[in-house]
């Protein structure tokens, strides 16, 4: 998982709650990289699994709900380090759309080695957007956060509804719904 990932997850633990809690979570969970990672960097996902579970130990606020609350602040730093995923944009259907085609291809640009999700749209029209979402990683919750926050980017209201399609997480249906 690359660095960038690991180091924006530590900056909103720091703002969250405190640098101590940071430093708690780090030194406490049994990590591969020693807690001391780089933003061009790549760790092993096993260390973020680890970093999210302390956290959770530690706040007692659920796993998912640490993972969406990541996936908004996730997208706010993506779009300020490169704002280039986000111009010439003017809705989060047609930012959500372009994920796997055009997001991710810069990504790949930027960091050869990342594996990243795929979301696949099925259905694109003027009032809702269905999209599957595949990871080995099983982090739907992040990328529900994620699109969350890129409905507030663009000012919109839109309504989300997850459909579990593979049981072990690794395929999510988001059907989103803009609010009428």
């Amino acid at each position: 998982m690359k660095g960038i990932i690991f180091t924006s997850f530590i900056e909103m633990v720091e703002e969250k709650f405190g640098l101590e809690l940071s430093d708690s979570i780090i030194e406490e969970s049994s990590l591969a990289s020693k807690g001391v990672f780089s933003s061009v960097g790549t760790y092993p996902f096993s260390d973020m699994v680890a970093l999210v579970v302390k956290l959770h130990e530690k706040t007692a606020i659920p796993i998912a709900d640490l993972l969406k609350t990541f996936g908004h602040y996730l997208f706010n730093v993506l779009a300020e380090r490169y704002p280039q995923i986000v111009e010439n944009l003017n809705c989060s259907f047609s930012f959500l759309a372009a994920i796997d085609n055009h997001i991710h291809v810069e990504v790949h640009k930027l960091y050869p080695n990342a594996e990243l999700p795929s979301f696949v749209v099925e259905k694109n029209e003027d009032n809702q957007l269905i999209l599957l979402y595949r990871s080995p990683r099983k982090l739907a919750d992040l990328a529900e956060g994620l699109m969350e926050a890129s409905f507030n980017h663009f000012q919109e209201k839109i309504d989300i509804e997850k459909e579990v399609v593979e049981e072990d997480g690794s395929e999510v249906r988001f059907i989103l719904k803009k609010a009428q």
